[in-house]
């Protein structure tokens, strides 16, 4: 059947066809569309959005009544986000890797109860927290060690939000590791007092052809290295010090006592034996039995 164009009627119902399905094609893809604003709040922040699950706070929050301890946590290694095991590159929750999630704790007016205060942990808890990241390297030994049979908690000697550093000085930790060592006395160096001396006094390792046996034993033997109020921290001033050990023999047998002293002993007065015997520490001349210079 050939279509008459005269009447009309069916070019104008395929041009309204047409115009319906058009019209349906542009609705759709325009509902399907997410608006600007849709978008926006979607892609925003998605830090704060992860941070905001499983009952965190985030940041933000914590630092809202917290500001002073934000600001002191950034300064310190726990705020370097660069650092993948670092608090502060856990996406938003710096605060609360240590001190748990704080939703309830803000929701509720900072009730102290619904948080994970450090302090107020048990020892062994409290310790528990910290190991959970440092467990290697020099904190290896600290579950079980001195310390931690003592109930001592990282926080005893530790301030996270502002902590103070002793670097350049000598101090304690010099010579002691105090998270624990397999080592007497917790000493960071060898099985060996000597081994933790020698360290730095690498003149006095030795061997020597001529050993003096207090040496060779232990350098507390005669020095004191937690002070002394001796020239070099020696436990007792020359010349008793050598007489705890060298006592009537050889020259002279005298004791260097308060009767010497009051008779003005040129032996006592600003003299010592290390005044001839001056490698005390050991020698390697073929002649050096006696220590001499």
């Amino acid at each position: 059947m050939t279509l008459n164009s005269r009447d009309g009627f069916p070019a104008r119902l395929l041009v309204a066809a047409l115009i319906v399905c058009s019209s349906t094609i542009v609705f759709t893809a325009a509902s399907s569309r997410p608006s600007n604003s849709q978008t926006n709040s979607t892609v925003a922040s998605p830090a704060s959005a992860a941070a905001q699950t499983g009952g965190y706070a985030g940041d933000d929050t914590c630092t809202t009544c917290h500001d002073s301890e934000g600001k002191a946590l950034k300064q310190t290694l726990h705020g370097k986000a660069q650092n993948v095991r670092t608090p502060s590159a856990q996406n938003g929750r710096t605060c609360e890797t240590c001190h748990g999630p704080g939703q309830a704790h803000a929701e509720s007016g900072g009730d102290t109860t619904k948080i994970r205060r450090i302090p107020a942990l048990a020892p062994r808890e409290a310790s528990a927290v910290c190991l959970t990241c440092h467990d290697r390297g020099n904190h290896a030994n600290f579950k079980g060690g001195m310390h931690d049979a003592r109930n001592l908690t990282c926080v005893t000697c530790h301030s996270i939000h502002s902590p103070k550093s002793d670097k350049g000085k000598m101090t304690c930790v010099s010579c002691h590791n105090p998270h624990g060592t397999t080592n007497v006395r917790m000493l960071r160096v060898g099985n060996w007092i000597n081994e933790t001396c020698v360290s730095c006094h690498a003149e006095k390792r030795g061997p020597f052809l001529w050993d003096h046996a207090p040496v060779r034993e232990a350098c507390n033997t005669c020095h004191d290295p937690h002070g002394s109020n001796n020239q070099r921290m020696l436990v007792s001033k020359l010349p008793m010090l050598c007489q705890r050990c060298h006592i009537g023999t050889r020259h002279p047998s005298t004791i260097y006592d308060g009767n010497q002293l009051k008779a003005r002993s040129n032996r006592l007065i600003g003299r010592g034996c290390v005044n001839c015997h001056a490698q005390i520490h050991g020698s390697n001349s073929p002649a050096g039995n006696a220590f001499l210079r």
